[in-house]
């Protein structure tokens, strides 16, 4: 397969058919958007939100009626692709049923739930404590290694996000961290492995290991073993760039955390449910932390819902010991609704083997030779659904295409990539530098192959409008 191979594919073979639009209808939704509702991560009077009328497996329409293939699974959580029926129909059954009940109870879809996510989670941990999102599993996650150690302090890698509230932002390790940060949370940020843009000189992913691996202990010497209760680490950084941590990388972090009697928190929020063809990332690495948190593709997103799978270990220090923690919404038997139907659909359709198989004869492929044609493409790294395009201006000396956390004018670049992407119907995942390829585990192999043609021509198109690649 090649990335161009296919171009008499096109979007409007290959979508679904779309809605019947009422253009007063969207005219109307994106004015009272902007009148009312407040928007994350923004300036609010610069937005022109995209008005999304219908979604459907792979696929979103926008208020002109165009149909989008949606490379970014919209925050990376759709897994199972958009309106799945037998998730659609999971929550219709459980609202016919139960639609709400306090979280103090033993309701049948939420012990389900529990028993379905705990099977797929590494042995060891049996437990889980609902959240209604990541962030949310991450604060109980933290709250609870403080409790079981008795320390205060954690460590959390730089590029890295786990979320927008307190504990969360503060772990975080981009620049949205930034306006945020009180310093006042016991955080303690080290560097983790990215050998493109080694801290550590290496050249090697063997070197990148060791080094990465001495740098930690060094910090955890150095901050002191006995005050620190928690290692905070997504297994396979998502949107801090998808960088794939080398063989041998999360067993040393295991082998630190075990000798100074640490907490491993796993964040599996975006990585976890098939996003990189296992169930969780850490399978690929036969590496078991402390305690798991998730969210997103437990239910590709159609209801709220997070959590912290916990070990048998810590769930004992619990035992006779309340758990200060506890939310209205954990476990709502929608949320938990939509889990059941979600994993037993991921199960039953064998979503994990697909998005496996996506990664490595197509997507991983396909995303290599894009890379040897555009000189904008720096590196290309991922697995599974999972992806990430580097981009440079310049590939011997590997400056980013835009600058870390550039804005406005100087992001230009890739605001242009975006454009070029949506004319011709791919809904593309930019950050910083970098391109993200992120469909749902669903996708199909034509529309792969579609997304790739689409994103060569876009990268063609970025090359040739800002002189990358061109001799000086």
């Amino acid at each position: 397969m090649t990335a161009t191979s296919d171009r008499a594919l096109t979007v409007e073979q290959l979508a679904p058919p779309g809605p019947q639009l009422d253009p007063a209808a969207v005219q109307r939704t994106y004015e009272l958007d902007r009148a009312h509702v407040f928007h994350s991560w923004s300036a609010q009077g610069a937005l022109t939100p995209m008005v999304v009328t219908q979604a459907r497996g792979s696929w979103v329409w926008d208020g002109e009626g165009r149909p989008l293939l949606d490379l970014s699974s919209q925050l990376v959580n759709t897994n199972v692709g958009h309106q799945h029926p037998a998730v659609v129909r999971g929550i219709q059954e459980q609202a016919a049923r139960l639609c709400t009940i306090a979280p103090q109870h033993a309701v049948d879809v939420r012990s389900e739930a529990a028993r379905l996510v705990t099977e797929h989670a590494p042995d060891g941990l049996s437990k889980v404590f609902f959240t209604n999102a990541g962030a949310e599993a991450i604060e109980n996650a933290v709250r609870m290694a403080r409790l079981h150690t008795g320390r205060r302090k954690v460590l959390s890698r730089y590029r890295s996000y786990h979320g927008n509230t307190q504990t969360a932002i503060h772990l975080t390790g981009d620049p949205r961290r930034w306006p945020n940060d009180s310093g006042a949370e016991g955080i303690v940020h080290f560097f983790g492995p990215y050998l493109y843009r080694s801290a550590f000189h290496a050249q090697t992913e063997e070197e990148e290991c060791a080094r990465a691996l001495e740098h930690l202990e060094q910090v955890i010497q150095l901050e002191g073993p006995a005050t620190i209760a928690a290692l905070v680490l997504e297994t396979v950084p998502g949107t801090a760039g998808i960088m794939v941590p080398p063989p041998g990388y999360l067993a040393g972090v295991r082998e630190l955390c075990d000798r100074h009697g640490i907490v491993w928190i796993a964040d599996e929020v975006m990585c976890g449910f098939g996003r990189t063809g296992a169930w969780f990332g850490v399978d690929h690495w036969g590496a078991t932390p402390d305690l798991i948190t998730f969210a997103k593709g437990v239910n590709s997103g159609y209801v709220p819902l997070g959590g912290v799978i916990i070990s048998d270990a810590i769930a004992e220090t619990f035992r006779e010991r309340p758990f200060p923690g506890g939310l209205t919404y954990s476990g709502h038997p929608l949320a938990c609704g939509s889990a059941v139907a979600t994993i037993t659909a991921m199960q039953d359709e064998g979503v994990i083997e697909h998005a496996a198989r996506i990664g490595s004869e197509l997507l991983g492929p396909g995303l290599r030779e894009l890379a040897e044609r555009h000189p904008v493409v720096g590196e290309v790294r991922g697995l599974g659904v999972f992806w990430a395009l580097e981009l440079v201006r310049d590939r011997t000396t590997r400056e980013p295409l835009v600058p870390y956390n550039a804005s406005g004018p100087a992001a230009q670049v890739t605001a242009d990539l975006v454009a070029a992407c949506k004319r011709r119907g791919v809904l593309p995942a930019v950050n910083m530098n970098r391109l993200h390829v992120v469909p749902p585990c669903t996708i199909a192999d034509d529309e792969v192959r579609l997304g790739l043609a689409i994103l060569d021509d876009a990268l063609g198109e970025i090359e040739a409008a800002h002189g990358i690649g061109r001799a000086h």
